[in-house]
């Protein structure tokens, strides 16, 4: 069972892994005690102002409970970070999530990843330049993981259980509120459905945006098939650089892909191989 307060601490607002580690080194790794102090206390901590201070004197732990207790019945998985079961290469990053929710597990087999991203509104040869790179890569043993939105990640799903590969979904939604709705009999297929906000929680900008560093943090490389500057698709490839991942941008005349490849990402053809070093 998960510890309450560390899930508790997980899901407040602005706290991410690293406010959480500081408050675990002022309060001697007691997360009980981090909920039971009072304002003044908190505001010891290194980047604990009054908003967070009083989102954590507002926790309810009974609540919380009784939550985990509901989201582990309807199958959610609640791993929180050191924990085995928490994905070795997510571990590694600076701002990696206190705690994962998972619809399925994360298994050793899901390591060999490659993301697969790019706009919700492809042209055809895009769509078809997704499905083939993923057929390959699962082929090679890879995980494919994206972000379920419909578009490239849709066909970079649907193509890699097409041929019996694995494939991921990050989420910037709640594993038991599925987005978009288009695309929930296609998440109950998927090996593993992740994110690290509320199980229930709905879309909104900042999570879609954030659970992009999620992505490329999974994966060894991430793969943009076809953006244009604005896409969500250019967020996954600007944190994969900051991640030290490789980014490869298929060379065709999108507009976020032109600026990917002038700022270092590995132009590929569209009729790509898919091989990767």
């Amino acid at each position: 069972m998960p510890d309450t307060a560390w899930v508790a601490l997980s899901l407040t607002g602005r706290i991410g892994s690293k406010t959480l580690h500081a408050l675990l080194a002022h309060f001697g790794d007691d997360t009980r005690a981090i909920v039971a102090a009072d304002a003044r206390a908190l505001r010891q901590v290194p980047g604990v102002g009054p908003k967070i201070a009083h989102s954590i004197q507002a926790i309810n732990l009974e609540r919380v409970q009784r939550d985990i207790e509901r989201w582990r019945s309807a199958g959610v998985a609640i791993v929180t970070l050191g924990d085995p079961a928490y994905p070795a290469r997510l571990a590694q990053l600076d701002d990696a999530p206190p705690t994962l929710f998972m619809r399925g597990q994360w298994q050793p087999a899901l390591d060999k990843a490659v993301a697969i991203v790019g706009t919700r509104n492809p042209s055809k040869e895009a769509a078809g330049v997704a499905r083939r790179l993923a057929g390959i890569l699962v082929q090679r043993g890879y995980t494919i993981v994206s972000g379920l939105a419909a578009g490239i990640d849709t066909n970079a799903h649907h193509s890699g259980l097409a041929v019996g590969g694995r494939t991921v979904a990050v989420l910037g939604c709640g594993v038991l509120n599925v987005y978009p709705e288009q695309n929930r009999r296609l998440a109950e297929k998927l090996d593993t459905l992740l994110c690290e906000v509320h199980p229930e929680a709905t879309p909104n900008a900042a999570s879609l945006v954030a659970r992009n560093r999620l992505i490329s943090g999974l994966s060894e490389a991430v793969i943009v098939v076809e953006t244009g500057v604005e896409g969500g698709a250019m967020h996954a490839a600007r944190f994969a650089f900051m991640q030290g991942r490789q980014v490869y941008a298929v060379d065709n005349h999108a507009t976020g892909n032109r600026e990917l490849i002038a700022n270092g990402a590995i132009a590929v053809p569209p009729d790509w191989d898919g091989d990767l070093p």
